[in-house]
């Protein structure tokens, strides 16, 4: 492969995945809905196997960072919905404690301050959807430590927040590819 490819920019798809399974969960963090298949589902299908296809096109392209971001989330999606139905179909007898899951919780945000770090050589964009993932998965870490139901909804308001960043910029990378300008400014 030359070094100009004509491969397409796969991160749209899994910011999208990211960011509308992001929010969906989210919502029912901040008490609106109660968590359902539909989030499930998206979270296997959307939030999981189209990041983890992103991750391997961005594996393709050489982007170490998109390749890393994307299986990475990839994978938190198929856990977080197996640590949740697998349980429940029996096939543990007992489903995560609250300390397990903060534990869980908080290594997927000492994960992504890593990853927060390295969005200071990016875009502004890259740097709002991590750095507030930072905030969520440690607000929600908490939350499950304390089982404090406001920590709990906080969570989800911020993590509505984050998706929807997400969305935005994943938006933006479609329609300034698509234009041959900024329709939508990242902050690069």
């Amino acid at each position: 492969m030359s070094k100009e490819s004509t491969l397409a920019n796969p991160a749209p798809v899994g910011l999208m995945g990211f960011g509308m399974t992001t929010v969906l969960l989210n919502i029912h963090n901040a008490g609106i809905y109660p968590l359902d298949t539909m989030i499930l589902a998206v979270g296997i299908f959307y939030g999981g196997i189209a990041q983890f296809i992103a991750g391997i096109m961005e594996f393709r392209k050489g982007n170490t960072f998109g390749m890393t971001a994307f299986m990475s989330f990839g994978s938190f999606w198929l856990t977080l919905v197996f640590l949740l139905v697998l349980p429940r179909m029996g096939w543990w007898e007992v489903g995560q404690s609250s300390v397990s899951f903060s534990l869980y919780l908080f290594m997927w945000g000492l994960f992504t301050l890593g990853m927060f770090i390295g969005t200071l050589k990016l875009s502004r964009a890259l740097q709002t959807i991590f750095g507030s993932l930072v905030i969520l998965f440690w607000l929600l870490a908490f939350h499950h430590i304390t089982g404090s139901r406001s920590v709990g909804i906080i969570a989800g308001w911020e993590g509505i927040f984050c998706g929807l960043s997400a969305i935005y910029t994943s938006i933006a990378e479609v329609l300034n590819e698509v234009y041959g300008k900024v329709i939508l400014p990242v902050g690069r």
